[in-house]
C-alpha cells in the first residue's frame, strides 16, 4: 500500500487527502467520483468548483448546505433571474463565500446552463462529451494531474459559451467529483464502486 492510502478505523484502505476529517471522509466515501443524476447536482457541483477556485475543498464543503440555501438549491431557472438585490443578500452572508467575481458568474452560468439544456436535454448529456479517455489508475497522488487536454478544451468550449470561473483545473476537479474520470487511488476501497 503507497503512503497515500490510510486505513481507517473501519478497515477500509482510502485516498489519504481525505483525513483526517470525518465530513471529508464522508465526502470520499459516499460522493466523490459518484456520477450525478440531474441537472440541479450537475450545476451545483460546476458553481461550487468555481468557488473552491484559490482554496480548499473541505472550506467549500463546510458551507455546502447554505450554499444550497442561498442558490434555491441551483436550480439554473430560479438563479438565472437573480438580481442586483440578490447579490446584494448573497454579499452579506458569511455563511458563504463572499465573493462578487464569483458570485456573479455563478448567476451568468445559470443562464448558461438553461441554454445547455436547450440543446442537449441534460447538462449530463453535455459534460459526458468529455469524460476522461481511460488513464492508468494513480498509485499515488503525484500521479493525478491538476488539468487535462479534456479538461482543458472544457473549459475552452464553456468559455466561448460564455461560462466563468470554468478554468481547465476547476473543469477537471468537476470532472474528478462527478465520475468523468477515476482518480481513487489503487487500493482505496472506493476505486471500483460507483
Amino acid at each position: 500500500m503507497t503512503s497515500d492510502l490510510v486505513v481507517g478505523s473501519d478497515g477500509n484502505a482510502r485516498c489519504r487527502w481525505c483525513e483526517p476529517h470525518d465530513d471529508y471522509r464522508e465526502y470520499h466515501d459516499l460522493e466523490w467520483g459518484v456520477p450525478p443524476t440531474n441537472d440541479l447536482e450537475w450545476f451545483e457541483k460546476v458553481s461550487l468548483e468555481g468557488f473552491q477556485a484559490g482554496l480548499s475543498w473541505i472550506t467549500i464543503l463546510r458551507r455546502r448546505d447554505r450554499f444550497r440555501e442561498v442558490f434555491e438549491g441551483f436550480d439554473p431557472h430560479v438563479v438565472a433571474r437573480f438580481g442586483d438585490a440578490d447579490i446584494s443578500r448573497l454579499l452579506g452572508d458569511a455563511g458563504i463565500i463572499r465573493h462578487e467575481g464569483k458570485i456573479r458568474a455563478v448567476i451568468n452560468n445559470a443562464s448558461r446552463a438553461i441554454e445547455l439544456i436547450d440543446e442537449c436535454g441534460t447538462l449530463g448529456a453535455y459534460f459526458e462529451r468529455f469524460r476522461e479517455p481511460e488513464m492508468h489508475a494513480p498509485l499515488a497522488l503525484s500521479e493525478v494531474p491538476a488539468s487535462t487536454p479534456t479538461s482543458t478544451q472544457l473549459s475552452r468550449d464553456l468559455r466561448r459559451r460564455g461560462w466563468k470561473f470554468v478554468g481547465p483545473t476547476t473543469m477537471y476537479a468537476m470532472a474528478q467529483s462527478m465520475g468523468l474520470v477515476n482518480d481513487h487511488l489503487v487500493g482505496c476501497w472506493r476505486r471500483g464502486v460507483n
